[in-house]
């Protein structure tokens, strides 16, 4: 099978639109579901794929290793939104230059899968049902989807069957996910029966703040972590007694599950069993240094 065969049957499998606009198709390409590099080979075989969050130059390495020439990452190749590569061509920056001579090197295919898998895949095959493919992923890595009180799209929320505290919840992902650790803001020992996975923290977080303190949530699940507005509510509730945290393991950590979830289904979307498919984790961004 061809690479570009492998590619077009994963977008016919997965939903391909965002459910506020069934009339507008994501189609192939996107402001970040696309080819990233490699378009000169989407008609050689497929001699193997490796799903993974970020193409990192280890990953690329991984791949070429296991024999695998396409990549399908969630995040984007070259360092910013879009993954333009003028600027980094116009200044020759020595990164780039490195990491495209090894993908040159290898014939590899990397092909960015963010759109089209957030929109939807089949929950358990059955095309009438669809849940977000990266959150329900990370659910079901977890072990947490007799949990899920919704799973398609974020906020996503989990309400847990007994208190569990916010360090057990940091172990269980730590452990699960294999990650270097986590951080948690609040009260280590605070016990957490509702959680949620919020949308982006960038700064402003009125929507957020408003929906833990109206829905009673006790922690969530953050990828991003700032110092300000969301970061500053959940400490002064916690101080104050309103049993709030956070557990944080960072953006890609939490989306690299749904990835490596992917390759449960990914036989059926793509129509063959006969393609070595494997997953390739691009590894915790994050060191550790704690106080003893």
């Amino acid at each position: 099978m061809k690479i570009s065969e492998v590619i077009d049957n994963l977008i016919s499998y997965e939903r391909g639109y965002w459910p506020d606009d069934p009339t507008k198709a994501l189609g192939h390409d996107t402001d970040r579901d696309k080819i990233l590099y490699g378009e000169k080979h989407i008609d050689d075989e497929c001699t193997g794929i490796v799903t993974t969050c970020w193409a990192t130059a280890d990953v690329i390495e991984e791949a070429h290793k296991r024999g695998a020439n396409l990549i399908i990452a969630h995040e984007a190749l070259f360092w910013n939104h879009g993954d333009h590569r003028d600027w980094l061509e116009e200044s020759q920056n020595k990164t780039y230059l490195a990491k495209k001579a090894l993908l040159d090197k290898y014939k590899i295919v990397v092909r960015r899968d963010h759109d089209h898998i957030h929109s939807g895949i089949p929950k358990h095959g059955d095309p009438n049902t669809w849940v977000d493919g990266i959150f329900y992923g990370y659910a079901k890595e977890l072990g947490w989807e007799d949990y899920l009180q919704t799973d398609l799209g974020i906020p996503m929320f989990f309400k847990f069957p007994k208190p569990i505290t916010a360090r057990e919840l940091g172990q269980h992902l730590i452990s699960k996910l294999h990650l270097n650790g986590c951080r948690i803001e609040g009260d280590p020992e605070t016990p957490v029966v509702k959680a949620a996975i919020p949308y982006h923290n960038f700064g402003d977080a009125k929507d957020t703040i408003t929906m833990v303190d109206k829905k009673g949530i006790d922690c969530l699940f953050g990828m991003e972590l700032i110092d300000f507005t969301l970061a500053e509510y959940i400490r002064d509730s916690s101080m104050l007694g309103k049993n709030k945290c956070i557990v944080q393991i960072g953006h890609f950590n939490t989306e690299e599950a749904g990835m490596r979830y992917m390759i449960n289904w990914l036989p059926i979307a793509i129509k063959t069993k006969d393609i070595p498919m494997s997953f390739v984790q691009s590894g915790d961004m994050y060191h550790f240094i704690a106080v003893n």
